[in-house]
């Protein structure tokens, strides 16, 4: 093995000498490396659908990231209960209602507005306080062989028809599910709303847990329809191929049944880290995030430029009601509502 002389061991021991004591130096790059920042996000999308993307981040940027995961409500609660002491430094929902909720209750910052005009005007707050980073419609997942989208009614309204009886599936505890009644609230008022969830209710529809459930019983025939969000039946057509026997269905008009809601983000209040917080949120806003969105969980993508899996119907085209989702926040009205109602 070769070995230095002298003068040349001297002068890589002084050198190395230095670069031990800057790397000691209190706020040197030891420091710096000791402190490398790391967020607690409260996330009420499931790790399959967004944990693969928050790793990424991590792993782009040297940020660590401190996930819990959980129910979209349950964790907008949680934040609210734990006011000043909460640790969330960024809250990601799977619906504009629980964003709204913590909107309303003070507990988001004001994005900055490079942020916030990524995104359509519809798809953020308008105070400033949540930007939606995917979109996501609701549908009606039907078996192919027993309905055509003809047999389907032109209504959400439609589905309190007894013909319907014991031929539909709904997922009561989920937020988007919850979000969706808030809309109906605003769109019919809430004693339309109770009407039609009492009658819906007389139906005798399967209660499921969520919408992967849901579309799971419609393709074995368990039930003929089922009240979900877009995007998951594009998962069982990539597992199980096109001869998948559902498909998706929106309402022909400009109906309740048609709400397009939104995945989204803000900042709590007692972060002590929002630039860093922000760096996520514009991860989630950049092109790679969107591509993500709209090739792994086939949501729509928010930001321009930046394509849907063409199997899915544009977004233009689908007639949403009139329902600004700056107003879902009012869930526990609809909480109390479905629980009168017997339906939580």
């Amino acid at each position: 093995m070769r070995r230095f002389g002298g003068a040349r061991w001297a002068r890589v021991a002084v050198v190395g000498g230095l670069l031990a004591l800057v790397l000691a130096w209190p706020g040197g790059p030891a420091a710096v490396l000791a402190q490398a920042p790391t967020l607690t996000i409260y996330s009420g999308r499931t790790q399959e659908l967004i944990g693969p993307l928050l790793q990424q981040f991590s792993q782009s940027t040297g940020i660590g990231v401190r996930v819990r995961y959980g129910e979209t409500a349950e964790l907008a609660a949680t934040i609210l209960e734990e006011g000043p002491n909460s640790p969330a430094d960024v809250y990601i929902a799977q619906d504009a209602g629980a964003l709204g909720a913590l909107a309303y209750a003070g507990r988001l910052r004001r994005l900055p507005d490079g942020l916030l005009t990524r995104v359509e005007p519809r798809f953020r707050s308008k105070d400033g306080l949540w930007v939606g980073v995917s979109g996501r419609a609701r549908v009606v997942a039907h078996h192919t062989r027993r309905l055509r989208p003809a047999d389907l009614p032109d209504s959400l309204a439609g589905f309190a028809d007894p013909r319907w009886r014991g031929r539909m599936g709904w997922a009561p505890t989920n937020g988007s599910f919850q979000a969706h009644v808030t809309a109906l609230r605003l769109l019919w008022g809430t004693e339309r709303t109770r009407r039609w969830l009492l009658a819906v209710k007389a139906n005798a529809p399967r209660v499921y847990r969520n919408n992967t459930a849901i579309v799971a019983a419609v393709g074995a025939g368990e039930i003929d329809v089922g009240l979900v969000n877009h995007y998951y039946l594009y998962r069982f057509l990539e597992e199980r191929g096109e001869a998948f026997p559902v498909r998706n269905y929106h309402f022909p008009g400009p109906d309740a049944g048609n709400l397009v809601n939104v995945a989204g983000a803000g900042i709590v209040d007692t972060s002590r880290q929002s630039a860093v917080a922000e760096r996520l949120i514009a991860f989630l806003l950049s092109p790679e995030a969107q591509r993500y969105f709209a090739r792994e969980t086939f949501e729509y993508p928010l930001v321009s430029g930046v394509p849907a899996d063409p199997r899915l119907v544009p977004l233009d085209r689908i007639r949403t009601p009139a329902v600004d989702l700056n107003h879902l926040q009012a869930l526990e009205e609809t909480l109390r509502l479905l629980r009168e109602t017997g339906v939580l």
